[in-house]
């Protein structure tokens, strides 16, 4: 298909005006998440530095906590742990091992996933002190019912627009990963801060479309993403939606640049392009952009995309986002990845808003059976 072509068949897709929403809801996300000030008894219960955070969901919900945790840990200087949900349902007591005041961060598109509310439910049938901040997009959903009238529970919904009708979590993923970082962390970003982001996500869509749509032309049947730190979280973000928008006939891997040597690299050949976060911490930096070089050196420069936030002006940078959160310039690098899974969804002449016309898989999942946790 030409850019042309490609820009009328998304044009009246879902999924095309979800992702392209984002920065003006991601305005609308910090006018409403003032911070735990706002709820004195979640303040009180974060004020004991021994409390644990866990930051749970599944599939792309759990990504968010993945790409949080690292940043967390780094500015609360205190205990932060990304654990799905499926992890937590598939053995709660080995999760929550340690028996001690845990606040239970639950991220939710719909809330009516199986093990978003066993998640919580085993929380509390394991844990003597838990607390729960549930972060959803759906005040409707099956997770904020239950929580909502509960006095150890938060729960801090999305704009309305951000409750994605498309397959693909795009707004919603991007929306709760902001306000769970303005919710955890107060203070870390001002309005400002979420100006700046959400402009270099706009910039993304109005300067650098013609870029995408050229890349997803090329129909790579692998496509690698690699990132270090808070960015591993959101390779695998990445990879996800590249799989499911295009129903798996492109084959993505995420990985950070260390591991990614260690028997990883087997996936490439000469059909592969890699895309590579690149951290806005000068170290960390230094072996993103190591990977980067030797993989211009396997695979040639122009299968290589090394999105940075440098203000370069470069074709793949989002422009100058130095001394922000990470969790904040991860939103216009997840915007790349979403157009880049849209448009190559659209290429291979797919539908976004439901690659799975015979419902091979759901918006929501089904067919999962929670078993009763025996007793000790």
């Amino acid at each position: 298909m030409t850019t042309g072509e490609i820009s009328a068949a998304t044009s009246e897709t879902v999924t095309a005006r979800e992702i392209d929403q984002q920065p003006g809801l991601w305005n609308l996300v910090y006018a409403d998440a003032s911070g735990p000030q706002a709820d004195p008894a979640l303040a009180e219960f974060l004020r004991d530095p021994a409390v644990r955070i866990v930051l749970t969901g599944a599939g792309t919900s759990a990504f968010v906590g993945e790409i949080l945790a690292p940043a967390l840990r780094r500015s609360l200087r205190r205990r932060v742990d990304a654990v799905a949900t499926t992890d937590i349902v598939a053995d709660p007591r080995a999760v929550f091992a340690e028996d001690i005041p845990t606040l239970l961060v639950s991220f939710a598109r719909s809330g009516d996933s199986p093990e978003s509310t066993a998640a919580t439910a085993f929380a509390d049938a394991t844990l003597s002190t838990v607390r729960h901040l549930v972060i959803t997009c759906n005040a409707d959903g099956e997770l904020a019912r239950l929580h909502g009238g509960r006095a150890d529970s938060t729960v801090h919904t999305m704009p309305a627009a951000a409750n994605d009708r498309g397959f693909a979590m795009t707004s919603s993923f991007s929306c709760m990963l902001l306000a769970a970082q303005l919710l955890l962390a107060p203070g870390s970003a001002d309005s400002d801060a979420v100006t700046r982001t959400s402009a270099a996500a706009q910039r993304i869509l109005d300067e650098r479309a013609d870029a995408v749509a050229a890349l997803a032309g090329r129909r790579y049947r692998r496509v690698v993403f690699l990132g270090s730190d808070t960015f591993a979280g959101l390779a695998r973000e990445a990879a996800l939606k590249l799989l499911e928008l295009t129903a798996g006939r492109i084959v993505s891997h995420p990985d950070t640049p260390l591991g990614f040597r260690h028997g990883p690299k087997a996936i490439l050949d000469d059909d592969t392009l890699a895309v590579v976060f690149v951290s806005t911490d000068p170290y960390t930096r230094r072996y993103d952009e190591d990977i980067a070089t030797e993989l211009r050196a396997a695979l040639g420069d122009d299968h290589v995309v090394a999105i940075t936030a440098d203000g370069t002006d470069a074709t793949w940078d989002v422009g100058d986002l130095a001394g922000l959160p990470e969790p904040l310039t991860a939103l216009p690098y997840v915007v790349v990845a979403q157009r880049f899974a849209l448009l190559s969804s659209v290429e291979l002449g797919l539908t976004p808003d439901n690659p799975f016309p015979s419902g091979e898989l759901n918006r929501v999942v089904q067919g999962v059976t929670i078993h009763e946790l025996p007793a000790d």
